[in-house]
């Protein structure tokens, strides 16, 4: 089971609600400004971002000028809104694939609506749900929503699995592999079949 550790540095300013999801992956509430200087020395290759606003004009500035990718998944933050399956899937499959490591995932509080994707992605890595209600009740707090914790408990993770896989290992850990790359490999391994051996396939690219 991974380990959520908060991060602490007394020399730059850290989001609100920052943590260490694994390796790799990172959760906070909305960056602005100040907390540029932080997030630079997190070396993130993506955001993902779950709220349905535009995207400020600073922070994409910031992101254009580091070669972030931006990721955004529009999920209303409100009690009233339910949650949509098929966008919370597609935020997953976001933190799935290791070629947008690292990645900062955040929304407005950096607490409903990303606990709930970092639940349901807890769920595809096979935590106990337990574990992943408890971590999702450490971040809402007194807020937490019972609304949100039914969903985690009821997401069908073979909807975020039903056409990637993992294969090999990089830097100690699964690595995501795409359908296609491995067709890809399986003729390459076909038409030179006899010939020299053809090794295992690695889900990194860059």
């Amino acid at each position: 089971m991974g380990i959520v550790r908060e991060r602490a540095d007394h020399h730059q300013n850290t989001p609100e609600n920052f943590a260490i999801v694994e390796t790799g992956i990172y959760r906070c509430s909305f960056p602005n400004s100040s907390n540029f200087p932080f997030i630079e020395t997190l070396n993130l290759k993506s955001i993902l971002c779950l709220c349905p606003e535009p995207y400020p004009e600073e922070n994409t500035k910031f992101l254009q000028s580091k070669n972030v990718k931006l990721f955004q998944f529009g999920l209303q933050g409100t009690k009233k809104e339910s949650v949509s399956d098929d966008t919370i899937t597609e935020a997953v499959k976001v933190l799935l694939d290791v070629r947008n490591h690292p990645i900062l995932i955040h929304c407005k509080h950096g607490k409903h609506r990303t606990g709930c994707v970092v639940g349901c992605y807890r769920k595809v890595k096979n935590w106990c749900l337990s574990c992943v209600l408890k971590e999702y009740q450490r971040f809402a707090g007194e807020k937490a929503r019972p609304s949100d914790m039914n969903f985690i408990e009821n997401y069908d993770t073979s909807s975020c699995l039903g056409q990637r896989f993992y294969s090999g290992i990089s830097y100690g850990k699964q690595c995501l592999v795409y359908q296609e790359e491995m067709a890809n490999n399986n003729a390459l391994a076909a038409a030179t079949a006899g010939g020299a051996n053809i090794g295992l396939m690695w889900g990194v690219s860059g």
